[in-house]
């Protein structure tokens, strides 16, 4: 849960939200396959219900005191720029949360962790 405090009183967002947010986003860009699983949770989950995929799949966002951190695992297209692929996708994820809730994007680390034709 991401806590912003301000006059008016206290804002919670959760991360399920933000995961939605940039489960929509990351997908759409170019030279990405799909979301690899970041964390044992969502491999379980991955395991027994194959057949369906998951908005928040590779995806983690956590609070690090004055902004956001998004951690992303991406598969991405065999052959292309990997490094024109990530900064990309830096930019859209900080784009798109910024705008969305207004809050500051500290950093986005894209981990690359495998590749398919």
């Amino acid at each position: 849960m991401i806590t912003i405090e301000n006059p008016l009183g206290k804002i919670q967002i959760t991360e399920e939200y933000f995961s939605q947010l940039i489960g929509n986003v990351v997908p759409s860009c170019f030279g990405v396959v799909g979301m690899a699983n970041s964390t044992p949770i969502q491999g379980i989950r991955a395991f027994f219900n194959r057949n369906r995929k998951y908005v928040d799949q590779g995806i983690k966002v956590y609070n690090d005191g004055d902004g956001l951190t998004v951690d992303l695992h991406i598969i991405v297209t065999y052959g292309v720029n990997i490094t024109a692929i990530v900064q990309s996708i830096v930019n859209k994820v900080r784009y798109t949360v910024e705008e969305a809730t207004g809050l500051k994007v500290n950093n986005v680390n894209v981990y690359v962790d495998s590749m398919k034709k």
